[in-house]
């Protein structure tokens, strides 16, 4: 994978230099992410595992003396011009809207930046529920503090990343896709306390066992997810302020309750509300379950745990879809995997696996095309190991 990302770092900057006329002082990468157990969590103050994949956005640039920046997409071959002075979104280009967003945030947040000339490229899927949005985000912020000596810390570029999405694109999502970008680290997963922001990687060590993170795109259009996302957050909503009555006491949200007590309460709720908190606190549970296994060497409870948040996915939040829930038996049942679940706000998108590095080509053949037979959808697999965040790359010749 270093060779690979080498390669499309030398393909950059060629490209930059075919397009401006000089090598890049700087290139960024920002990866994309995958959360392995913690759906639906972080807008309740709960707890997420996301881990940095090896699928990233790269920008490679100079910055310039005055306002003016050009930014050429090889993905869209179309090169954008604008002014840090006039930052709005462009309908011709929608892609440009993520940096127009980023810069626009940095500079409110009272940073100087100059003009500068860059291109970008990605391989984060996108619409997949990997983040390729947040790669995107994190990877300007990144370029922009490395080319301005901006001097922000990581945990401050996801913040800022974060900000530029909801305010400027105008997408409310919570934190853990621009906090892993930016903070991932290498061959592990990053626990997150969603109302704390205090974190700590966890090492999963699946590379030195023969396991790689397996990420299986359904096809499946995640149409439904605004509306249904905001419902799920009403609820979500209703059931604290139900508990803190039942309880007597006062709930911030749902993270305020363990399972037990839930237990012994759920049964005073309405159904709907109480299966929709059932999936939140104890997913909550199998998330800090989940992160003693691996740091006791228990993959194969891992797994177990990924099926088991599947099953509260599916039956309890019910965010899950026909297509979805296939893919993951036909995942779940093949010899070499681990542990399969829905991986995203859910309605389609992708299902993760842990799965043996030796069944992998198998899995392609026999698996994928036995879903794809039965629905009729094309599905992309990636297959992924967890990488460190974003950061300046070197450029090292090809070859040495």
């Amino acid at each position: 994978m270093i060779a690979d990302l080498q390669s499309r770092i030398q393909q950059l900057s060629t490209r930059f230099k075919e397009q401006f006329g000089s090598s890049p002082v700087y290139v960024v990468r920002a990866p994309g992410r995958v959360n392995l157990i913690g759906e639906h969590t972080d807008y309740n103050e709960g707890f997420v595992f996301p881990a940095a994949i090896d699928r990233e956005m790269l920008i490679a640039g100079t910055a310039c003396v005055g306002r003016e920046v050009e930014v050429f997409s090889e993905e869209y071959k179309t090169l954008d011009r604008f002014s840090l002075d006039d930052l709005h979104k462009n309908p011709a280009n929608p892609w440009v809207n993520y940096m127009r967003g980023t810069l626009s945030t940095l500079q409110n947040a009272g940073f100087h930046l100059s003009g500068f000339q860059a291109v970008l490229c990605g391989n984060v899927p996108q619409g997949a529920g990997l983040s390729s949005s947040a790669a995107y985000e994190v990877a300007v912020a990144t370029f922009a503090n490395a080319a301005f000596d901006l001097r922000i810390e990581p945990k401050d570029i996801a913040l800022l990343a974060q900000k530029a999405e909801n305010e400027f694109i105008g997408v409310q999502c919570g934190i853990m896709d621009q906090f892993i970008s930016a903070l991932g680290q290498a061959d592990s997963a990053l626990l997150i306390d969603c109302r704390s922001l205090e974190h700590k990687a966890v090492k999963t060590n699946f590379s030195k066992q023969g396991l790689s993170i397996v990420i299986t795109n359904s096809g499946v259009s995640r149409g439904l997810v605004d509306s249904e996302y905001n419902s799920r957050r009403r609820e979500c909503d209703q059931g604290t302020k139900l508990l803190g009555q039942l309880s007597r006491r006062k709930l911030n949200s749902l993270r305020d309750i363990d399972l037990d007590e839930f237990n012994d309460l759920q049964g005073k709720l309405p159904g709907r509300i109480a299966k929709r908190c059932r999936h939140v606190v104890s997913e909550n549970q199998r998330v800090k379950e989940a992160v003693r296994s691996l740091e006791s060497g228990d993959v194969t409870r891992f797994g177990q745990l990924m099926n088991e948040s599947h099953v509260s996915l599916r039956d309890d939040f019910e965010v899950s879809c026909r297509e979805i829930d296939l893919l993951v038996d036909l995942t779940q049942a093949y010899p070499h995997v681990l542990g399969a679940r829905l991986t995203g706000g859910g309605f389609g998108g992708c299902a993760v696996a842990l799965m043996r590095e030796s069944g992998i080509a198998d899995f392609r053949t026999r698996v994928i095309s036995q879903y794809e037979t039965q629905t009729g959808r094309s599905a992309q697999v990636y297959v992924c190991q967890a990488v460190d965040g974003a950061k300046v790359e070197q450029l090292i010749p090809l070859g040495f």
